[in-house]
């Protein structure tokens, strides 16, 4: 199935490109999405609450991680002109689907095809993700973890995860990472997690 290879830096589905309109804020976005490439053609609920829970004075180095095919780096960017936009994820096709997704709408981002943040440079005031759950604990954790080390001082990380798919025990693990986690929602059985300070080390 297609949402089991969304993680794979190559995806084996056969192109099948298809546009669509999101309406957001009072915006009209266009996004090109393809198969092998998580929630082709909508944006999922989960991605609809994390913009939804972003601040309104959100601004710096911002970092869409697991972009996909850019919903989230996209419409942030152009929500909030201040914010520079860094998009990353390890498939390519959504990697090059970001990149376009970003031009068709007029948002200037930096887009990054990494396993994680092994090969993305430099730091970041605000990191958004919704986790690749299928690709299993250990990846997610890995990323939570990256993240961390990643976040400037000051800045917050935000998370969207399924109650019924981790969040309990994701919020547990983010507690291991950052001074303070909050649930900014949990409606629709997601959380969405705002994660700050620095690292615990573990305790």
């Amino acid at each position: 199935m297609d949402n089991q290879q969304y993680f794979s830096p190559s995806p084996r589905s056969e192109s099948n490109p298809a546009m669509f309109e999101v309406f957001f804020a009072g915006h009209t976005f266009s996004f090109m999405t393809d198969a092998g490439v998580f929630s082709k053609g909508e944006l999922d609920k989960g991605t609809r609450l994390l913009l939804s829970s972003l601040p309104h004075d959100l601004e710096g180095d911002v970092l869409d991680l697991g972009c996909g095919w850019g919903a989230v780096g996209v419409i942030t960017g152009r929500l909030y002109a201040s914010a520079h936009i860094t998009m990353v994820d390890i498939n390519e096709r959504a990697v090059q689907l970001a990149a376009a997704n970003a031009e068709r709408n007029r948002v200037r981002a930096n887009v990054v095809q990494s396993d994680g943040l092994i090969s993305v440079p430099g730091t970041f005031d605000c990191i958004l993700l919704n986790p690749p759950i299928r690709a299993g604990k250990k990846t997610v954790y890995r990323l939570f973890e990256e993240s961390a080390a990643k976040l400037k001082a000051g800045g917050a990380m935000y998370v969207v995860m399924r109650k019924q798919q981790g969040a309990q025990s994701g919020m547990r693990h983010l507690q291991t990472l950052f001074t303070k986690v909050t649930i900014l929602d949990r409606s629709g059985g997601y959380r969405v997690f705002r994660c700050m300070g620095e690292p615990n080390d573990g305790i």
